[in-house]
Parts: C-alpha cells; sequence; structure tokens
C-alpha cells in the first residue's frame, strides 16, 4: 500500500499551490466575519443594557453649592441636592440648565442639550404673513401709531436714542370684535423681517400647577433668541382678567400665569428688539397692572369703521372679484352703517355665493343688497340671543 506522502507526490505541483491559496482566503473570510459577528453582539448586546437600565428622571438645575454638590428641581416635583458624575463638565451646569439624573434621584449623570418645548415651537410663525398695511381699509390713523410705536424702533432704534425718548415697550389693540385688531398685528408681521409669534392668551392656561408660567416664561426665552421678534397675544382677557381675593385652584394659576407675564414684560429693555401686541374686545376687564406705563404705554382704540372706512374696506375685498356695472360700492358703503370689517368682508362672500346659486359668473348690485340683508338679519339675531338670560340661552 501506498502512504498518504506517495499519494501527495503523485498530485501536480500546481494544484497543491492554488489549493492552499483558496484555503488561505476562506480563512481570511471567516475572520472578516468573526469580526462582524462579534460587531454585531456587542451592538445587541449595548441594547439590551439600555433596555434593560432604569429610565433616568429630567431635571432643572436651580445652584451649585460651594462644596460641588448641585441643588435641582426633579420633574418629579421635590428639589434635591445631588452630586455630580466625574465625567460631566462643570461649567456647562449653571441655574436653568436641563440635566438627567440617575433613578434614585442621587447623581447628575449628564447635562442635556438645550431644547425648545413642541408647544411653544408650535407658536412660531416662520413666513412672515402675507397681509400689508394696503389690505386694511379704513385704519390709517391705527396704522399710523402701530408703526410708529411697533416697527420704527425695530427698523431705526437710533432715532429714539438721539432724542431722548424710550418707546412703548408693548401695544394694546382694543375694540369691537371684526375690526381688524389681528389684521393689524399680521401686518406689522408682514411689514418687517421679524419673527411673528402668535398665541391665543387661553393656551397659556394649562391644567397642572405651573405649566402656564412656564410656558410664559419659554415664549418669551424663544422671542429673544429669535430677535427681532414679535410677540402677538391675541384675547388676553382670557388671562388678565381683574384679579379676585377668593377663588377656585384654576382661578389661582391663572393668576400665577398672569403675573409671571407681567414679570416678563417688566423685564424688556424698550429699545429691545422684542415687542409685543395685545388685542382683546373687553378692555374693561382688564387688570390695572397690565395696563400700567411699562407694560402696554401706548392702547390704540380700533373701532368700527366710518362710511370712508368701510367704502376702503369693500374696495379691498372686491378688488378680485367680478363685478356689473350695476355694483356701486359707495352706494354699499352708505348702507353698511354699524358692519365692521369681518362683516364686510362676510358680505362680500355671500354676495358671490348668491351669483353662484343663480348660475352666474358676475356678481350683481343685487347679490350684494341680499347678501347685506342677510348679515344685518343675522347680526340682529346675535344680538337678540346676547341678551337673553344664559339658562335661555343655552336652551336655544
Amino acid at each position: 500500500m501506498s502512504t498518504i506522502e506517495d499519494d501527495y507526490t503523485k498530485l501536480d505541483q500546481d494544484t497543491l499551490v492554488e489549493y492552499v491559496k483558496y484555503l488561505e482566503k476562506k480563512v481570511r473570510e471567516l475572520e472578516q466575519q468573526v469580526i462582524r459577528l462579534k460587531q454585531e453582539a456587542a451592538y445587541y448586546k449595548q441594547e439590551l443594557e439600555k433596555m434593560m437600565a432604569p429610565p433616568l428622571i429630567e431635571a432643572t438645575v436651580l445652584d451649585v453649592l460651594p462644596d460641588g454638590r448641585v441643588i435641582v428641581r426633579s420633574s418629579t416635583g421635590p428639589n434635591l441636592v445631588v452630586t455630580v458624575n466625574d465625567n460631566i463638565d462643570r461649567s456647562k451646569l449653571k441655574p436653568g440648565a436641563s440635566v438627567a439624573i440617575n433613578q434614585r434621584g442621587s447623581t447628575i449623570i449628564e447635562v442635556l442639550p438645550d431644547r425648545e418645548d413642541p408647544y411653544v415651537k408650535a407658536m412660531e410663525v416662520i413666513e412672515k404673513p402675507q397681509v400689508k398695511y394696503s389690505d386694511i381699509g379704513g385704519l390709517e390713523e391705527q396704522i399710523r401709531e402701530i408703526r410708529e410705536t411697533i416697527e420704527l424702533p425695530l427698523l431705526k432704534p437710533e432715532l429714539f436714542q438721539k432724542i431722548g425718548i424710550e418707546p412703548p415697550k408693548g401695544v394694546l389693540l382694543y375694540g369691537p370684535p371684526g375690526t381688524g385688531k389681528t389684521l393689524l398685528a399680521k401686518a406689522v408681521a408682514g411689514e418687517t423681517n421679524s419673527t411673528f409669534i402668535r398665541v391665543v392668551a387661553s393656551e397659556f392656561v394649562q391644567k397642572f400647577i405651573g405649566e402656564g408660567a412656564r410656558i410664559v416664561r419659554e415664549v418669551f426665552e424663544l422671542a429673544r433668541r429669535k430677535a427681532p421678534s414679535i410677540i402677538f397675544i391675541d384675547e388676553i382677557d382670557a388671562i388678565a382678567a381683574k384679579r379676585i381675593d377668593v377663588g377656585t385652584s384654576g382661578e389661582r394659576e391663572v393668576q400665577r400665569t398672569l403675573m409671571q407675564l407681567l414679570a416678563e414684560m417688566d423685564g424688556f429693555d424698550p429699545l429691545g428688539n422684542v415687542k409685543i401686541i395685545a388685542a382683546t374686545n373687553r378692555i374693561d376687564i382688564l387688570d390695572p397692572a397690565i395696563l400700567r406705563p411699562g407694560r402696554f404705554d401706548r392702547i390704540i382704540y380700533v373701532p368700527l369703521p366710518d362710511e370712508k372706512g368701510r367704502y376702503e374696506i369693500f374696495m379691498i375685498h372686491t378688488r378680485k372679484m367680478n363685478l356689473a356695472k350695476d355694483v356701486s360700492l359707495s352706494q354699499l358703503a352708505k348702507i353698511t352703517e354699524g358692519f365692521s370689517g369681518a362683516d364686510i368682508k362676510a358680505a362680500c362672500v355671500e354676495a358671490g355665493y348668491n351669483a353662484i346659486r343663480n348660475g352666474r359668473d358676475v356678481v350683481t348690485m343685487k347679490d350684494f343688497l341680499d347678501a347685506v340683508e342677510k348679515i344685518r338679519a343675522r347680526k340682529a339675531s346675535s344680538e337678540t340671543e346676547m341678551q337673553l338670560p344664559r339658562d335661555v340661552r343655552t336652551m336655544l
């Protein structure tokens, strides 16, 4: 019998070389596969540890003690005195910074990056409103005042410094519903390059204690970061009504929110790049504290439009409409006394619907007259209903 060595000697030398190369290639491939599998095993082990690890608690730094410990306000409620992990950069531990503490609440594990509350971030209007002063009719005096108090200090602050006067920090617009208060605020944002932050005051009222005041604080911080900016608070009477001594816990929370708003307004520099515009239909119920000089220095009344103003508003809302030759805007302005700008816009829309119902693509004077009568009847019905007792209105 021949030995193994004898068999190998019978093989071709080239075949042996090729076979060795093949084996070396397979070894390299297997080594790479082993490395890849080890990496995957390490990744899944890390993910498993994350899932098994207890959650961290978010907290806010209040103060740093001389011995190196930190006082934090935990998101779960109480204030805590905690130690700091050795890997933490202590220069970042400043009052107001967000940190993560372990489940036992005894050690700061990491400093969290700055973030904006999603609720507050949603209030920011990135794109400027497409409203210009030319879109507002009958409010020439109000436009002049708001340009002097909001637009001019933002664009030319040096004028006020040379003259030696301080422009108002904020402007309060008041008047009947539908007269153009919100439209004025949108026009200011549309005419300037300022960030426009719009919030309805009722959005400040939250379910949990302290949440409303926190949102007010974060809105003003957002405005400072995005300066030049304009904060527009619509329906401010929702949180700025006169304070009472006795009330429910909800009313006390509204008062805390109002006090935070007053504190934020007091901290503003009149020549700063943040301006406040507020609007209300009920100035008679506002707290005197918010009306005193230093907060809303300029108070602008936005009245119902006169005949000239109504004509201008009709011109604005009909400039894209296909009107018949018999349409007289001056006559419409005369017969719509007591109409607000919103009422006139509704009348124009209703006139357009009248033409569509009759199968026409041209709006006639009769369409407008019918629309005006319909809006007038709706206004009269609404006013009559508001005069009824509350329990009767509920039944209706």
